[in-house]
């Protein structure tokens, strides 16, 4: 737990005290924090390898940027490094979920929680190796809602996954494992958890920011890889006949890295393997 995560401190003794060792089975949030009541406040998820956490400082960037959209205060980005630190230090796990959360705190009360978890990642060797199906489905935003209806939140990384978990639900009873949006003026956004990458010959694109999507952090490390091997990286909007027609989709996330997609809806599909493998190998092991 971070005691005020707000904090303008950058005291280095004073920040290591004010991370505090909790255990996660046991009661740490109020029944009062607008986290539990009503899913008021931001997260980010990254992958650590070896005591490394992976794109730690655009995670970072990220989730100052979530805060900013929902108007709440600044979070003390070095007291959230130095709770990284210690939680990735106190593990003997070689790969680690690091999960940073800022809430709104109790109705009233003008102060935020915030607190770092750090746990076991899960093996997705299964979802990278044979890859998964996908369903589209319509997200009922035009792709411009960012520019239209900024209160909607749309970019930002919120506690309030509930539409998500509906999404997830939804793909499993039409026999998939995982979504990509459609905005409702035609164009292809992203993945409840994910950004979606697509491949033309040597030419790697990706749906632009703008859109009121995630600026996806593996997506650009994968990007990172490209353009280092001679292969060339666009952000632009994407139609669904960009979609299905492309020769390569995945799913890019900050644990899972990037799955291939083999199925989009129920038409099966192939995706190249050997670029698949060298990108897959870079992202697992790169240090930043």
């Amino acid at each position: 737990m971070l005691d005020d995560p707000t904090q303008t401190g950058t005291d280095a003794s004073a920040l290591a005290a004010s991370v505090r060792r909790a255990d996660p089975s046991d009661p740490q949030i109020s029944v009062l924090d607008l986290a539990v009541t009503r899913g008021d406040g931001i997260f980010e998820t990254l992958d650590a390898i070896d005591g490394f956490g992976q794109a730690l400082e655009p995670h970072l960037a990220r989730l100052s940027n979530s805060a900013r959209l929902l108007d709440l205060p600044a979070p003390c980005l070095d007291l959230y490094r130095e709770g990284i630190r210690q939680g990735i230090a106190a593990s003997t796990h070689p790969r680690l979920s690091v999960k940073l959360v800022l809430t709104r705190g109790i109705e009233g009360a003008g102060r935020c929680t915030g607190w770092v978890f750090v746990d076991p990642e899960p093996d997705f060797t299964e979802a990278r190796t044979h890859g998964l199906k996908v369903v589209t489905l319509d997200r009922g935003y035009r792709h411009d809602v960012a520019q239209t209806s900024p209160w909607l939140l749309q970019g930002a990384k919120t506690l309030s996954y509930a539409v998500n978990k509906s999404v997830y639900r939804e793909a499993e009873r039409r026999g998939a494992d995982d979504v990509i949006f459609i905005s409702s003026d035609g164009f292809v956004l992203e993945g409840p958890t994910s950004t979606a990458v697509l491949q033309f010959g040597r030419h790697l694109v990706t749906p632009s920011t703008d859109q009121g999507i995630l600026a996806g952090t593996a997506q650009a490390a994968f990007f990172e890889y490209a353009d280092a091997n001679g292969l060339t990286t666009e952000y632009r909007t994407v139609t669904p006949d960009e979609l299905h027609a492309a020769d390569s989709v995945w799913l890019a996330s900050s644990v899972r890295q990037i799955v291939p997609i083999v199925e989009i809806d129920g038409v099966a599909r192939g995706f190249d393997a050997e670029l698949h493998t060298a990108a897959l190998d870079y992202l697992v092991t790169r240090r930043s």
